[in-house]
């Protein structure tokens, strides 16, 4: 039989709930506000809790200017949304050409509303935030059609959107508004460039994460750069894309995105027209959806920057400046995500581990160099030229103790091909898919790409993406070469896409030999 309860036991009881109540009341966060995440992102949590406990090792401490940006961002999150008799305002987070952060974007029948009280001039133009969405062409017509109207984008007063969705206070009725809750991407570009390697997972994912998380000012760990305090995302949406329209033939793509977000939800382009379809009926009142926070990306209108549209040609380009610029991309930025896809590949702990472990020198037993041929695709070496590259950089590595793999990517397994990238400190190629798998190297103070163009050819795909990670690349016109700091333009010239591209090999190994001994740093 229990003993009864003493009054000092009853008090104490009393004392207890008192303050429990207390503290839910005043911490608690309010029904319905914005949160935005700022803890380790929901796919890490488990990496994390497997390695050392210790607290994140910040990179460095943390700029006045940073901690400014940590404190709007979180000022800014403390208000209460209440969307059933309320129409919380629109508020930009962070803009670039063809990146933009928004809290509280509205879409209603295919047009994307701000809603503010500020004028429209107070937001950028819109021609620099979305477009139409259509494929594009380098014609007038095509740029002309492409270019956005009220019909992409539109603003409203809180007023004028109460008159639209809003419902009668009077008789308690809510706004007919319903919120797609968390963290949004939204891709509006057609498949286009989509459902290729490079421009998906080199140019969207890249640009779109390190603009994400550099909104944030998100925080990596130096240690293993395995854990972000990134914001987790929750949904990616394709509006002008298929099932198939984002996804490559080699199927990189999507396991990219479900390695790297493996709670990620897909809507593709049927989705987006089902949420269009749903607030544009005749025979309802009209309807909206609020999106919480959105990273809107759209490759028209990256086009119409600087950074993009006269310098790099690369969407990313002006995603990844605008943040540093900003002074808030983490150094090791990328390095959760390519850890994360890695880690899905099967790739051990200690080659994961090769860029953080080895910024101060590369022992010569560790150096792997791996040559891509595309002898088997439509464009590649003059057959002679292959076979003297093979023989020469054969002899290269025999003399050096390096090790070297001469591989055609498509005869070889995801897996396979993601492990060897992960080791590889020179990656050597015709300019061509298999070179996006550079996005999977180490970031090494030897790490460099060697890409061969036709002589006179160049393009800024891989050479401005190995810059941005940090890396050299030499771009190589038969028996010469061209790198940093030179200024090149883009160029095809009449047998760029070719089978008959030349390349002098003791050029390549010339080029190999000096980055490694750091003649070439």
């Amino acid at each position: 039989m229990p003993r009864p309860r003493a009054l000092r036991d009853a008090v104490l009881i009393l004392i207890g709930a008192t303050t429990m109540h207390l503290a839910s009341v005043f911490l608690q966060e309010p029904a319905g506000s914005i949160v935005v995440n700022t803890q380790v992102s929901s796919h890490f949590i488990e990496d994390y809790n497997n390695s050392a406990p210790a607290p994140l090792d910040v990179e460095e401490a943390v700029k006045p200017k940073e901690r400014e940006v940590q404190h709007l961002l979180q000022s800014e999150v403390s208000s209460t949304v209440d969307l059933a008799y309320d129409f919380p305002e629109t508020t930009i987070v962070a803009h670039a050409p063809g990146w933009t952060v928004f809290r509280n974007l509205y879409m209603s029948n295919g047009t994307l509303y701000i809603i503010s009280s500020q004028h429209a001039s107070s937001f950028p133009d819109i021609q620099y935030i979305t477009s139409t969405g259509l494929f594009a062409e380098n014609t007038p017509e095509n740029i002309a059609a492409r270019m956005p109207t009220s019909k992409d984008m539109d603003f409203l007063t809180p007023a004028q959107a109460r008159q639209r969705w809003g419902g009668s206070p009077d008789k308690r009725e809510r706004n007919r508004v319903w919120s797609v809750a968390g963290n949004t991407f939204l891709v509006n570009e057609p498949s286009q460039f989509l459902d290729h390697y490079y421009h998906f997972c080199a140019e969207l994912m890249f640009g779109a994460w390190s603009f994400w998380s550099g909104t944030f000012n998100s925080i990596v760990d130096s240690r293993t750069a395995a854990l972000t305090t990134a914001p987790s995302v929750d949904r990616m949406i394709f509006a002008h894309a298929d099932a198939y329209g984002w996804r490559d033939r080699p199927g990189f793509n999507s396991y990219f995105l479900r390695a790297a977000f493996p709670s990620l939800t897909v809507e593709v382009q049927a989705d987006w027209e089902d949420r269009i379809a749903a607030t544009a009926s005749r025979s309802a009142p009209a309807r909206a959806w609020h999106l919480d926070t959105v990273l809107l990306t759209d490759r028209s209108a990256a086009f119409r920057g600087e950074v993009c549209g006269a310098r790099t040609q690369r969407i990313a380009g002006e995603a990844l400046e605008h943040m540093q610029r900003a002074g808030t991309l983490a150094r090791w930025w990328w390095e959760p995500l390519r850890r994360a896809t890695l880690r899905f590949a099967g790739v051990d702990e200690p080659t994961l581990d090769i860029g953080i472990r080895a910024q101060a020198q590369i022992q010569a037993q560790s150096i792997v160099i791996t040559y891509i041929s595309r002898q088997g695709a439509r464009r590649h070496l003059i057959d002679a030229d292959h076979e003297q590259l093979v023989r020469a950089l054969t002899a290269m590595c025999t003399s050096h103790g390096w090790e070297l793999n001469i591989v055609q990517a498509e005869r070889l397994t995801k897996e396979e091909q993601l492990e060897l990238a992960a080791r590889t400190t020179v990656m050597i190629g015709v300019h061509g898919n298999g070179l996006t798998h550079l996005i999977m190297m180490p970031v090494t103070p030897l790490s460099t790409v060697i890409e061969i163009f036709y002589p006179g050819g160049f393009a800024h795909d891989y050479e401005w993406t190995t810059q941005a990670l940090g890396m050299r690349h030499f771009a190589v016109w038969n028996d010469t070469y061209h790198t940093y700091p030179e200024l090149m333009s883009p160029n095809y010239p009449e047998g760029f896409q070719g089978t008959q591209i030349p390349v002098y090999a003791p050029t390549v190994t010339q080029i190999v030999q000096d980055r490694i001994a750091g003649r070439l740093s």
